[in-house]
């Protein structure tokens, strides 16, 4: 397979960038799903200064580059991704539990659900919702994640924006013009990254919260199948759920190659055996055509799609 970069290029990243850079690395091992054909090159950043200035170097070089955290909500292609990945290991957390608007400050690689779980151990609630998302919190600032009637449009009071034109600039909640699982950011994509963001929270007893958090884990387990996914794959249609249609359209358990519509919940496709993202995308493609043939709806893609198709 093709590189996207000639040797001039990956000789500039190699002197850029050292032992750092990793090459022909396999996505399979950095995406939920366990699906995706080998990158180009690879860089594991640790801070969001060092995605900063990695980013403005990479900016500066010319060179095109997709940023990871989590590896959920995206599917990447069999034949990989042409370029350079980066994957996002920024995952400081620092909790304001003191003054009389209570908030959490995160860089963009932390866990949205581990920051949820340490909120509501110094006491504060707010984030409740976001307990069982797997996803980092740059990836849900960039795509408004959401769960259990909440989302990050309710919390988030600011988030610390790289831009390619204005450098790092401070973006308050407004800015990124929020709708349903998407932002202005994920309509423009390629223009900002994400390197960290301020959430508010609320006082409440630790027991409370504790216990709401709970109810929502159980919830998550009884509806949602285990196993490598990418989370949901379809946004809901308005007025209705992606998994109603695709359970009506009768196509729960339907499975083509190594991957299954689940069982448990027909919005989430599971890898059971060495699932390809050809064999996912099969599968989608038959999911839209059933329901759409049956009910006149076109499903959405709430996963994004990345790599060489």
């Amino acid at each position: 397979m093709a590189s996207y970069f000639s040797s001039t290029p990956l000789n500039d990243l190699r002197t850029a960038f050292g032992d750092r850079l990793q090459e022909n690395v396999v996505m399979a091992n950095y995406t939920t799903a366990h699906v995706g054909g080998p990158a180009d090159a690879m860089l594991i950043l640790h801070t969001a200064t060092e995605i900063e200035n990695t980013v403005l170097r990479l900016w500066e070089m010319g060179v095109p580059f997709q940023l990871l955290g989590a590896g959920s909500n995206v599917l990447v292609s069999d034949k990989g991704v042409r370029g350079l990945v980066i994957i996002n290991h920024a995952r400081n957390v620092k909790i304001d539990a003191h003054s009389a608007s209570p908030s959490v400050w995160a860089e963009s690689g932390a866990n949205l659900g581990g920051i949820a779980r340490q909120v509501v151990l110094r006491g504060l609630g707010g984030l409740e919702w976001a307990s069982t998302v797997p996803g980092t919190l740059g990836g849900a600032v960039y795509g408004n994640a959401g769960a259990h009637d909440g989302d990050i449009a309710g919390n988030l009071l600011l988030a610390e924006i790289l831009h390619h034109k204005d450098g790092r600039v401070s973006w308050p909640v407004e800015k990124f013009e929020y709708d349903y699982r998407t932002s202005s950011l994920k309509r423009h994509p390629g223009q900002c990254v994400v390197l960290a963001a301020r959430l508010k929270l609320s006082y409440s007893e630790s027991d409370l919260v504790q216990q709401k958090m709970d109810e929502f884990s159980t919830k998550r387990r009884q509806t949602q199948p285990p196993g490598a996914s990418m989370g949901s794959m379809f946004k809901n249609p308005a007025g209705d759920h992606a998994g109603r249609l695709i359970e009506a359209a009768g196509l729960k358990g339907t499975r083509i190659g190594g991957v299954e519509i689940s069982h448990v919940h027909a919005n989430f496709f599971v890898n059971n055996e060495h699932a390809t993202a050809n064999d996912i995308t099969r599968l989608i493609d038959l999911a839209q055509k059933k329901v759409h043939d049956q009910f006149g709806i076109k499903l959405e893609l709430e996963i994004e799609k990345l790599g060489e198709w």
